[in-house]
């Protein structure tokens, strides 16, 4: 039977939607027919289960499936879509699934599962993969492989369409005029990389409307981290010569940028000027010290990208390297989410075409594993990126010991990560034991309250779980009561928590937190370990345990809010801090138990005190964001007849309210949407008031 992994990629405009009611119209070849039929026979011979249901709703759907290539969907009863699958011809590989042949424990639980399929055809297999990878990173079935961490990475940008273009780190959509030079595996390296650039190359990195207010140089100028274009330290002409000499660094021409400035030294030396032959020395220090902080940097390999899998336990680690410019730019590990069935092969064929479905593509891509596809998967990634890409599995050589490396990093990796785990099992196993939870929670939320006297007032919600925290479902919410007296945190966490728990009610409604309603609620129960691993039941909405920052009040509060709404079986504690807000000190109140302390050096009180100390952060953090956001827009708040809107178009046109304060009458009335009577009205706003 054929395996349904395979890899995948980005979606493709050209695609043609299958609607099931035109696909009734055509028909089977009569030999497809007998063993459909042949199918259907074997499945109603076999012992009625879930199995034999499940292959009975494939045959269903496999009669009226489109002998074309395409996607299909396998879906799960509560309408959650399974598996997503990438096809050469759709009804062959359907019919594969209903074969009597011996299936693995995830195939098995895949089909036993499913109860309806949905296929969209495409132009090409190339077509296919692309859109495969789409549907798995937006959908995240979960018997696919998933690429759990898929943050963008970080860039260095030099703008474009200013006289002194500016230097920094970008994230994100690149929508900014400018040149791109990355990815960098994280913040850190391109930050690094920008200071060591800003001694070689003197090249601002403040932002536009900071170079506009300047009247004297800025403190970087003082420290010869930048030529001081915005008060003519330096002309607009030589300012440009040094971002050419930037840009043909990062673009792979170091060589030729050091033996240019070391002539340009030692003829400053030789003319006595020694100041020059300083300064052009220091930045020939500072271009040394970013090849040397690059780690290796391989002389056969211009731009590439090097993947290497390990597997140990049922887990996976993916070690990617970056290479550009002949220089490595960092690397990054990931775990991606995967059946302990699959093989490193499988596993890095499905990673390599997520990781790729929103990110640049080199020209070379290195991998420690013979991918089904791979030559498929070259064609779809030259499709995307406009230019031929190549997918190798180097044997020998230099390449060879770029993967090599990769794949020892990712030994070392994995060996981290599951050493981690472990500590966090006994941790979260300690944890229940010491609160009386009838089970090791999976998901632990913690929540917590911050404003300044009431004003900008926030609450914050932090989610943790045995692979520590899990930043994605932290959640925000702004108080929006009129009824809550400024400074009321019963009532902030009173708010909080019925918006939280309405929501979880019903988008995932349950009684209890017992297997039965877990499978009422769609969750399979953990029939043994290896399916615990494999069908993360972290996934799960509902906390196993909820931490409220707080005494006795708080808990309280808590709990009758809970009991209101009928949920009587999720685990509080409450967290007083203690005396002198000492850290180590803190008091810990059970429903049920007198209050209690742990031990000064209790494993427990440091987790748990970190598990506060995260939801404060993000609390403090998301309050500072609104308080900023407020004083931002307060000065364009008070002039009459300016809305959202054109509040939105001035900000994006000026950058800063300091922007548009010092803006002139003719540059307010360019803003789109701004007519010559409103700029007239914020003209004389600002100068008015500042008179």
């Amino acid at each position: 039977m054929p395996d349904p992994k395979k890899p995948n990629e980005n979606i493709d405009p050209e695609i043609d939607l299958v609607d099931d009611e035109d696909e009734q119209e055509q028909t089977l070849p009569e030999a497809a027919d007998d063993a459909l039929d042949l199918a259907v026979d074997l499945a109603d011979e076999a012992a009625g289960g879930t199995l034999a249901a499940g292959r009975e709703a494939i045959i269903r759907y496999a009669r009226h499936a489109p002998s074309a290539p395409g996607v299909y969907r396998m879906i799960g009863a509560g309408g959650d879509v399974l598996y997503v699958g990438k096809a050469k011809n759709i009804k062959k590989r359907i019919t594969a699934y209903v074969r009597p042949t011996a299936y693995d424990s995830r195939i098995e639980r895949m089909i036993a599962a499913t109860t309806a399929l949905e296929f969209v055809t495409t132009g090409t297999e190339t077509e296919a993969l692309l859109l495969e990878a789409n549907l798995i990173k937006r959908l995240r079935p979960r018997f696919n492989v998933l690429l759990r961490d898929d943050k963008s990475f970080p860039y260095i940008l030099l703008t474009a369409g200013h006289p002194a273009p500016q230097i920094g780190k970008h994230r994100g959509a690149r929508n900014k005029p400018g040149d791109y030079y990355g990815p960098f595996a994280s913040v850190w390296a391109v930050n690094r990389t920008i200071t060591a650039l800003e001694r070689a190359f003197l090249i601002r990195s403040c932002s536009d409307a900071v170079y506009e207010s300047r009247t004297r140089p800025c403190l970087l100028f003082q420290i010869k981290r930048c030529s001081g274009p915005c008060t003519g330290e330096i002309s607009h002409v030589d300012y440009a010569g040094l971002v050419r000499e930037a840009k043909s660094f990062l673009s792979g021409k170091s060589r030729a940028v050091k033996e240019q400035l070391a002539a340009e030294m030692e003829k400053a030396s030789e003319s006595l000027d020694f100041e020059r032959a300083a300064v052009l020395r220091d930045r020939l220090a500072a271009l040394s010290a970013v090849q040397s902080q690059q780690g290796i940097n391989p002389r056969g390999v211009e731009e590439a990208d090097v993947f290497a899998i390990h597997q140990q336990g049922g887990f996976n680690c993916i070690q990617v390297f970056f290479f550009r410019t002949g220089q490595n730019w960092g690397n990054r590990a990931y775990f991606p989410k995967a059946d302990r069935s699959l093989s490193a092969a499988e596993v890095l064929g499905s990673f390599l075409a997520q990781f790729y479905d929103d990110k640049p593509c080199p020209r070379c891509i290195f991998v420690s594993e013979e991918i089904a596809d791979r030559a498929l998967l070259a064609e779809a990634l030259s499709t995307r990126s406009g230019r031929k890409v190549e997918v190798l599995v180097p044997q020998r050589g230099e390449k060879r010991e770029l993967v090599d490396h990769a794949l020892a990093n990712a030994r070392e990796a994995l060996a981290r990560k599951l050493a981690d785990t472990a500590s966090q099992q006994k941790l979260l196993g300690a944890l229940a034991d010491t609160f009386g939870l009838p089970r090791m929670p999976r998901r632990i939320e913690v929540y917590d309250n911050s404003h300044i006297m009431g004003t900008n007032a926030v609450g914050a919600m932090i989610v943790a779980g045995p692979e520590g925290f899990r930043k994605n479902q932290y959640r925000k919410f702004n108080i929006r009561s009129a009824d809550i007296a400024p400074g009321d945190d019963f009532g902030m966490m009173r708010e909080v928590l019925t918006r939280r728990f309405k929501r979880l009610i019903s988008e995932a409604p349950r009684a209890t937190m017992g297997l039965a309603e877990s499978d009422a609620a769609g969750e399979e129960p953990v029939a043994n370990e290896e399916t615990a691993e494999t069908e993360d039941i972290a996934e799960n909405p509902w906390p196993d345990l909820v931490l409220i920052d707080g005494g006795a009040g708080q808990l309280n509060a808590a709990r009758d809010i809970l009991n209101s709404l009928g949920v009587t079986d999720v685990p509080l504690v409450g967290i007083a801090k203690g005396p002198d807000r000492d850290a180590g000190r803190e008091t810990f109140h059970v429903p049920g138990r007198a209050p209690f302390r742990l031990p000064p050096r209790d494993p427990v009180l440091y987790f748990v005190e970190r598990l506060r100390d995260e939801a404060h952060r993000f609390a403090i953090g998301s309050h500072r964001q609104k308080r900023k956001r407020d004083i931002r827009d307060a000065g364009l708040q008070e002039i009459p007849g300016i809305g959202p809107t054109r509040k939105r178009a001035l900000l994006h046109h000026f950058g800063t309210l300091k922007a548009i304060e010092r803006a002139s009458l003719a540059d307010l009335a360019q803003v789109p949407g701004i007519s010559e009577e409103t700029a007239q009205r914020i003209y004389d706003f600002f100068h008015e008031r500042a008179k």
